[in-house]
């Protein structure tokens, strides 16, 4: 059975509107490559990369398929230290030090998070994927223009309408309406509001109507029901990310992968204590005792100073201070191959359309 709207697959060259999410730390080529041949979207996340690590995740996806690749990225402005606020953040963290034993003096690791930049450009206009993908907006106005005149199809994410229309102005060729239930950091990218953002339901047709590219619908969208509502408001195609962390081929911790085991549909919550910026996760410790938005340093440099408690954390066995990221649907996940979930939404979401 054909797609009802094959706007997306025949911009990519896909088989079925699936698009992988691009989950930074959790994914990498393997998982995208056994998408990307069950007739997918495969994505590789690349703003923890350094440009090396990027040349042999695309030349190892390369090696398994010759199907079309997503590179994804950041466009974040990479802010300025503020000592004040980052000694504040090691204060409020200190107790935990202390329980742990370690020294809460000990130098704060980097946090690695990269914005595209014009030396991620050329290797992007290099490497030539079929697609690049960008959260948080979109890279300065010249590297996007370059990117465009390669002939590499663009897509981003956008939380609002208002972002929606600003990305099809500026002639994204396809727009990821992300819903509120959307596992992992939050596109937003006009504002900082995100007690107003509207769930995938809402947004998804009013993005529909406001915009001229195809629509991408994530957040929720973890089995065939989710697919095919997402088409039936207005969606080209769909990201799916929580579902594919189930996959025997995801790069999750033991804790995680037990911690989406046990996800309930209320035990996710937005947070900017893990890295700065808002992100859905499952509850943890950290998340529970400072409440999940509270004052932390900016984007990427919260990660860093939690590091330290992660680590000692988790070879303890505890994900007290691990950010596990998830939607709101984890618990509709299943266990099997990332080819077999493939297999299985895409002909569930055809037999429910017919």
């Amino acid at each position: 059975m054909p797609w009802p709207d094959r706007r997306f697959t025949d911009l990519v060259n896909i088989e079925h509107p699936i698009v992988l999410a691009p989950m930074a730390g959790a994914i990498d080529f393997e998982l995208a490559a056994e998408v990307a041949e069950a007739g997918g979207l495969g994505s590789i996340p690349c703003a923890m990369l350094d440009l090396e690590q990027i040349r042999d995740q695309v030349a190892r996806f390369r090696a398994r398929t010759k199907r079309p690749l997503n590179l994804n990225f950041f466009c974040h402005t990479t802010p300025e230290l503020n000592n004040a606020r980052e000694a504040a953040w090691r204060e409020r963290l200190a107790p935990y030090y202390r329980e742990l034993n370690i020294d809460p003096a000990a130098p704060v690791p980097t946090s690695n998070r990269r914005p595209f930049d014009r030396a991620v450009c050329d290797l992007v206009l290099e490497l030539k994927p079929e697609v690049a993908s960008f959260h948080f907006g979109l890279p300065e106005p010249a590297l996007f223009e370059r990117v465009k005149r390669a002939g590499i199809v663009t897509l981003s994410s956008a939380t609002t309408v208002d972002e929606a229309r600003w990305l099809d102005e500026r002639g994204v060729d396809a727009i990821i309406a992300q819903g509120n239930e959307a596992g992992g950091h939050r596109g937003i990218f006009l504002g900082d509001d995100i007690t107003t953002q509207p769930g995938t339901f809402a947004l998804v047709p009013q993005v529909a109507d406001a915009v001229n590219a195809p629509v991408i619908a994530a957040g929720g969208v973890t089995d065939a029901r989710g697919i095919a509502a997402a088409f039936i408001l207005g969606a080209s195609a769909v990201q799916v990310g929580t579902a594919f962390l189930f996959c025997p081929e995801s790069k999750i911790s033991g804790l995680y992968r037990t911690a989406l085991k046990s996800a309930r549909d209320d035990g996710t919550a937005l947070t900017n204590l893990m890295t700065g910026r808002p992100a859905r996760g499952l509850m943890n410790r950290v998340m529970r005792d400072f409440g999940p938005i509270s004052e932390a340093p900016a984007f990427p440099l919260a990660a860093g100073a939690l590091a330290p408690l992660r680590a000692k954390a988790e070879a303890a066995g505890s994900s007290d201070f691990t950010p596990l990221w998830s939607g709101q649907a984890a618990a509709l996940g299943v266990e099997m191959s990332a080819r077999g979930l493939m297999q299985k939404l895409a002909s569930e979401a055809q037999a429910l359309l017919r």
